[in-house]
């Protein structure tokens, strides 16, 4: 085979891993081979090659329901963020320092917001997860923050009619989170009141970096500090937002 034809092969191969890896960041619940198929238009066996390849690297790996976005991905999602990351970090300390409560930078990545930075509560009950965590953006403070900047056309694209709950509290109709999403583009910050998970409460607001990536910063803290720290808390926050807003416009 001529060089010609071995670089063209090569293109073809890479063009249809990105095309699974597109279709799979539409739903990280995970999705069948049949689906992926369906989607990127390629045949099953096609598809089966390159999820296994895919799964070998950790870039997909197996769930229940099928298959979904591998930890190496994340990992390297998150590592592509490192100059907007080493922009805020000294911001984001300062804010958990200031509050004692654990302050997490997010990108939005589609029906998730990735978490690409993370300042930890010193406090004995606190609320921790691991850098590259996917969080589901329709029921976390700043995945709301993130979806709040999007117009309602783009909203209905991107969410199905029926929301996955998490809680009770997990508001899981399309049409009762576009009007509170409404509400989060008036006051201009986000709120998750145990939606995500039983427990936790967090407070959100969008990050203007000038990209054309999406960030949220949020405060996510044990409800049961939730109402007394509320003020403090946005008082806070919008300082954090405003001061690296102000660096990267810089």
């Amino acid at each position: 085979m001529s060089e010609d034809n071995d670089s063209a092969s090569g293109r073809q191969v890479i063009s249809r891993a990105a095309a699974v890896l597109r279709a799979l960041a539409e739903d990280n619940s995970g999705q069948s081979l049949g689906q992926i198929a369906k989607k990127t238009d390629l045949p099953r066996t096609t598809v089966h090659r390159i999820v296994a390849a895919l799964e070998a690297q950790q870039l997909a790996a197996p769930t229940p329901a099928g298959v979904r976005l591998g930890q190496a991905l994340v990992r390297l999602a998150a590592s592509a963020h490192t100059d907007v990351v080493a922009a805020a970090r000294p911001f984001v300390e300062a804010l958990g320092r200031r509050l004692r409560e654990t302050v997490d930078l997010c990108v939005f990545r589609g029906q998730h917001a990735v978490s690409v930075d993370q300042f930890a509560s010193d406090q004995e009950l606190r609320v921790v997860a691991a850098v590259g965590t996917a969080y589901p953006i329709h029921c976390t403070a700043h995945g709301k923050a993130l979806l709040a900047r999007l117009d309602d056309a783009a909203l209905e694209a991107l969410l199905g009619a029926r929301l996955e709950r998490r809680t009770a509290n997990t508001i899981t109709a399309r049409k009762d989170l576009l009007a509170q999403l409404a509400e989060v583009r008036t006051r201009g910050w986000a709120l998750d009141l145990e939606e995500h998970a039983v427990g936790i409460c967090g407070i959100g607001v969008h990050i203007e970096t000038g990209q054309s990536e999406q960030y949220a910063l949020s405060v996510a803290l044990p409800a049961a500090r939730y109402e007394g720290q509320l003020d403090a808390c946005l008082a806070a926050l919008f300082q954090c937002k405003a001061e690296i807003e102000s660096l990267l416009a810089g």
